[in-house]
């Protein structure tokens, strides 16, 4: 059996104004290059060596 799971912004969108930056396909997209670019971290993380340390800057 297959779950659907869908978010309505409406509400936050209505009210506040906010709408999101991205879209699911280009967010996505965005998240699937940083763990290309970001392979020896991952590595990391998956052999247990990852200690917490934080990659990258702070913008």
């Amino acid at each position: 059996m297959m779950s659907r799971y869908a978010i309505d912004a409406s509400k936050i969108e209505r009210e506040l104004g906010w709408v999101p930056e991205e879209t699911f396909e280009t967010g996505l997209r965005k998240t699937v290059q940083w763990y290309l670019d970001n392979r020896q971290w991952w590595e990391r993380v998956l052999s247990g060596a990852y200690r917490l340390e934080r990659l990258g800057r702070i913008i």
